[in-house]
């Protein structure tokens, strides 16, 4: 005679997680929450921001993009600067789509250039001046701010 055994629904108890653990997570969880929401309808900005900096260098650029990773980027004239293979521009192609979005939301125009900025400190950042939107490259790792950093160089 051969007998089933069922196969087990619910972990055995010493290996579950104490349930002690698992409410103080929710509540850490939900008193993040209560702060941000309380910080937000205050009105209070952000801290954690870097001060602006002079510009030590800037260049009008214009960043086309698609899916597969491929990008273009084109100065203020037209004149082509870099095309990336959809290996090598991926990030730069998704800075592109962050930035389509954010002109597609304000009903912006989407053919204006962007402001590639090189600020005190070594800071590299892009500027959309048609939104108001900006995006500090260091944050992004050393390659991807280097893919930027030589596009200022460039003719």
């Amino acid at each position: 005679m051969v007998t089933q055994t069922r196969p087990r629904i619910h972990a055995r108890s010493e290996e579950l997680v104490p349930l002690i653990l698992v409410r103080a997570m929710f509540g850490l969880v939900a008193l993040v929450l209560l702060i941000v929401t309380l910080a937000t309808l205050a009105g209070r900005e952000p801290d954690s921001k870097p001060p602006a900096g002079k510009i030590l260098t800037e260049r009008a650029i214009h960043l086309s993009g698609d899916a597969s990773g491929a990008a273009r980027v084109l100065d203020a004239s037209g004149t082509l600067i870099a095309d990336f293979a959809s290996d090598k521009g991926g990030f730069v192609a998704g800075i592109e789509r962050v930035l389509a979005r954010e002109r597609a939301q304000s009903g912006a125009d989407m053919t204006a250039p962007v402001l590639l900025q090189l600020r005190e400190g070594n800071r590299l950042s892009l500027y959309d001046p048609v939104t108001g939107w900006s995006a500090e490259l260091m944050g992004f790792g050393a390659t991807n701010t280097r893919t930027f950093a030589r596009l200022l160089d460039q003719p």
